[in-house]
């Protein structure tokens, strides 16, 4: 594993890569601060209606390497919270579970007082609430879970949310400006719990009274006055309201958020204040975009699920997708996955030959916390992935054949990541290679290069290596008049792989084999059926 001993604090508190920017933020935070803090606390929130996913991930990936280089330039103990907000009344029912007709009667409830469809758990809440801790677990997250509903019912929250009463009216002057008027006509803070039927009621408030901590509303049932604490768990607070309180409630120091919630950021800022607070240090990521340049929406189901690419790619490679540029709106689609692993295998590739500078801000140094595995990968994903094609590979073990000839000195037991690498090369040919691949007769012009390639490549050893093997291909490309070498290896691609692009042309010769290639150009001038 290589590691940061050679790292002086003096680089590391320099560093420009962004989650070392995001630590001294809060280490200035902590300096301008009239307490004196024994914790620093990060907080990523979970909306348990529906099951972890990608942006989930995303959060907790990210929040985690500021962590991580929080720790490194500061001596203060720190934590992140992973908080889900299960009280939150359920206001649809989703799609992606069983017995979802079951939910219906349920609507408006708390999460955690819903019966689990899944049968697994005390409730709906506590389902997703473990669906969480194991996605989170997965990946060897380090955090502390913490839940709505046991904070507001065992009074952790009670002390603020009386606060919250205390400031009644100037935190309805910072909230009814941001509502539309007839959200304003009954918009409330706070939303009492009802004894009869247990929903989240979204009802005004008609006193309020903060001496005796209690709020009064009407019942939307019985018409009649109710009078009800807002400690205790019998009242929750509107979201951005909610927010505020929990930052002062847990004491936090960092929190990062999508672009989409700017808005809800600058509100709970202002009330924090109000309650007498500090809002945490914030970094405002961009939302991720599909295939046709949509923002990603859970209830439309345009992006991609975590589960969906670790099939096909490792997750250093999702982990690098989320590391890089975070302030800059992606694509998040299949097509990227091949792009990420190699730009990952590179990183990870030249860490250990770089200066303690470079180190630091090479992304794979952050994904692995430092200690970054040392066994070698000679081959890029994208290699691996044209020679599933062209072998029309079912199993790894065919793949093997050929990374053998070509780095000897590799086998799947000390080369593991290389050996997954491998298997998922098979799974992305089988979904997204296969079925796409369209094979073209060469044209005249091509015909004659690529017979002239045929004799070149017979003339050179077959343990030429891949620059050898390059020149050749670049000099039948001159001696035939392209206009653009990049028209003559797109013409190797779309004849002989049956695509519009692919590996370093000579990369893929050295390890297919010459006399393999040779005969792929023979079938081809002989007119046969490449995709078979």
């Amino acid at each position: 594993m290589a590691n940061n001993a050679d790292i002086s604090e003096e680089i590391l508190s320099n560093a420009r890569a962004w989650p070392f920017e995001e630590a001294r933020k809060i280490t200035k935070r902590l300096e301008n601060s009239s307490s004196q803090k024994n914790h620093i606390i990060l907080e990523t929130g979970y909306g348990p209606s529906g099951l972890p996913h990608i942006g989930t991930f995303g959060e907790v990936f990210r929040t985690t390497m500021v962590r991580n280089a929080l720790k490194r330039i500061c001596d203060v103990p720190s934590k992140l919270i992973a908080f889900s907000d299960d009280m939150d009344g359920l206001r649809k029912v989703p799609d992606n579970i069983p017995n979802s007709d079951s939910l219906i009667e349920h609507l408006n409830k708390p999460l955690t007082q819903i019966p689990d469809p899944f049968g697994t758990h005390k409730s709906f809440g506590d389902h997703n609430n473990a669906m969480l801790k194991g996605f989170l677990d997965s990946f060897g997250f380090e955090y502390e879970f913490m839940s709505a509903t046991e904070c507001y019912t065992s009074g952790k929250f009670d002390g603020v949310l009386r606060d919250v009463l205390e400031n009644y009216d100037k935190v309805m002057d910072i909230m009814l400006p941001t509502l539309r008027e007839e959200r304003r006509q009954t918009y409330s803070p706070f939303l009492p719990l009802c004894p009869q039927t247990g929903h989240v009621l979204q009802v005004p408030t008609l006193e309020h009274n903060s001496e005796a901590g209690t709020i009064v509303y009407e019942d939307p049932i019985t018409l009649k006055k109710m009078e009800v604490p807002v400690t205790g768990g019998h009242c929750k607070l509107q979201w951005k309201v909610d927010w505020a309180m929990r930052w002062k409630a847990l004491g936090v120091d960092y929190e990062m958020c999508g672009k989409d919630l700017i808005d809800s950021v600058k509100a709970s800022s202002k009330i924090c204040r109000v309650l007498n607070a500090s809002p945490p240090e914030n970094l405002i990521y961009e939302l991720f975009l599909d295939d046709k340049g949509q923002k990603i929406s859970k209830s439309k189901g345009n992006g991609i699920a975590v589960e969906e690419w670790l099939k096909y790619a490792p997750p250093e490679s999702l982990s690098l997708f989320m590391f890089q540029q975070p302030k800059r709106a992606k694509r998040l689609y299949f097509d990227i996955i091949p792009k990420n692993t190699d730009e990952y295998v590179t990183f990870r590739t030249k860490l250990n030959n770089e200066e303690p500078e470079k180190k630091i801000e090479n992304p794979s140094w952050h994904i692995h916390n430092s200690s970054v595995p040392n066994d070698t990968v000679p081959l890029s994903f994208g290699l691996l992935l044209n020679l599933a094609s062209v072998c029309h590979a079912e199993d790894a073990s065919v793949i093997w054949g050929y990374i053998g000839r070509y780095a000897p000195d590799a086998s799947p037991e000390k080369n593991p990541f290389l050996d997954n690498l491998a298997n998922l090369a098979v799974n992305y040919y089988r979904e997204f290679i296969r079925p796409s691949k369209t094979y073209r007769k060469p044209s005249d012009l091509e015909r004659q290069a690529f017979e002239e390639l045929v004799s070149q490549f017979a003339q050179l050893s077959t343990t030429s290596q891949s620059e050898d093997i390059q020149t050749v291909i670049y000099d039948v490309g001159k001696k035939y008049k392209f206009e653009n070498l990049r028209d003559w290896f797109q013409s190797l691609y779309q004849v002989l792989l049956g695509q519009d692009q692919g590996p370093r042309f000579g990369s893929f010769v050295a390890l297919y084999g010459l006399q393999e290639t040779i005969q792929l150009i023979n079938r081809a001038l002989s007119e046969e059926d490449l995709a078979v």
